[in-house]
């Protein structure tokens, strides 16, 4: 009862960090990340403004300390205290907002930001529940406990990986450790599911199946690492020239060409385990889930470089690879066991 109840938890926590990713491509398809110059709440509130007019300044209106104005539509200016304003504004109860220079009110912006946060903060009760519950498991597997209370801080970790992103009006290396972040944070929960599992099934262990599993799934965290790069590219590029997109990657970087041929390495790999999975019977029947997800990512970067970035391609190139790498780690986690029972085998 309690490793099912447990179970549960691990996998809806699962679910929900799977939907912050969903959120936080759809927030950089969007180019939302700045929604919110503020964090944890937006634009001083916790329910951000619909409008823009509720952030221009209001005579006799009561403000309370860390609210934001937006000044002659050029910057934001934050509340110093609470305080009730008067008839006309007056410079000596707001501060300029200095974290950053960014100074535009967009509602749909706003909101899309504000949806992914409240994602995130849903996200966070039941991996701290699970935590909890993992000391169930302390006395006779604490590694379980111990990588539970791992993923809570993993998860205050993200939150303040989440601020600072913001803070430095979205650096490029910074949401690229934000999205390593979220998948260490997916790999840590796969093995709570996978270490609390009430059977195993019968799969068998191959030594060169592992070595060349563990080389794929390094490959595919480096092709996103790379894909955060290019997509970096791509805001540059929507800066300078605007909604052209033909024009986007007319003169890639060098880390889209890496990108591309190394998609193809990926899937040479995983098309070579497909095979030895199949041949040998070993088992590892979500081998198959790698190479449709593999298909996919190859069919949505066609249609993004050949046919100009189609509407939501960008979100689901980056989703499918997360799952991509989720499955791969699974599947990691069947072969590593099964390696374990190998050896317990040889010395029986």
């Amino acid at each position: 009862m309690k490793k099912r109840t447990f179970r549960t938890l691990s996998k809806t926590a699962l679910v929900l960090i799977y939907l912050v990713i969903v959120a936080g491509a759809v927030v950089r398809m969007t180019g939302s990340g700045m929604g919110c110059p503020d964090w944890p709440k937006c634009f001083g509130y916790y329910i951000p403004p619909t409008q823009e007019k509720q952030l221009i300044f209001k005579p006799n209106h009561r403000y309370k300390k860390g609210m934001m104005i937006l000044l002659d539509s050029q910057e934001f200016m934050v509340a110093k205290n609470d305080f009730k304003t008067g008839k006309i504004y007056q410079a000596n109860n707001w501060d300029v907002y200095s974290v950053h220079d960014y100074a535009v009110y967009d509602p749909i912006h706003t909101w899309i930001e504000y949806i992914n946060r409240l994602i995130g903060a849903l996200a966070g009760l039941p991996i701290l529940i699970l935590g909890i519950c993992s000391f169930w498991f302390f006395k006779k597997n604490p590694k379980i406990t111990l990588l539970s209370w791992l993923v809570i801080v993993g998860m205050g970790f993200q939150a303040w990986l989440g601020k600072t992103v913001v803070d430095s009006n979205l650096a490029p290396f910074k949401i690229t450790i934000h999205m390593v972040m979220a998948l260490l944070i997916v790999a840590l929960i796969l093995y709570l599911i996978f270490s609390t599992k009430a059977y195993f099934k019968t799969q068998k262990y191959h030594s060169q199946f592992l070595v060349i599993l563990s080389v794929g799934l390094v490959l595919t965290l480096i092709q996103i690492v790379l894909g955060t790069q290019v997509r970096q590219f791509i805001d540059e590029q929507t800066k300078l020239i605007g909604y052209q997109k033909e024009l986007w990657l007319s003169e890639p970087k060098i880390n889209f060409y890496i990108h591309r041929s190394t998609s193809i390495l990926v899937l040479l790999i995983n098309g070579f385990l497909w095979y030895k999975n199949k041949t040998l019977k070993l088992g590892f029947d979500k081998i198959n889930l790698v190479m449709l997800c593999i298909l996919l990512e190859v069919f949505t970067g066609i249609l993004m470089y050949y046919f100009e970035f189609p509407f939501l391609s960008q979100p689901i190139h980056l989703v499918i690879a997360s799952l991509l790498f989720g499955v791969q780690m699974y599947i990691f986690l069947e072969v590593s066991y099964q390696k374990k029972q190998f050896k317990k085998q040889l010395h029986n």
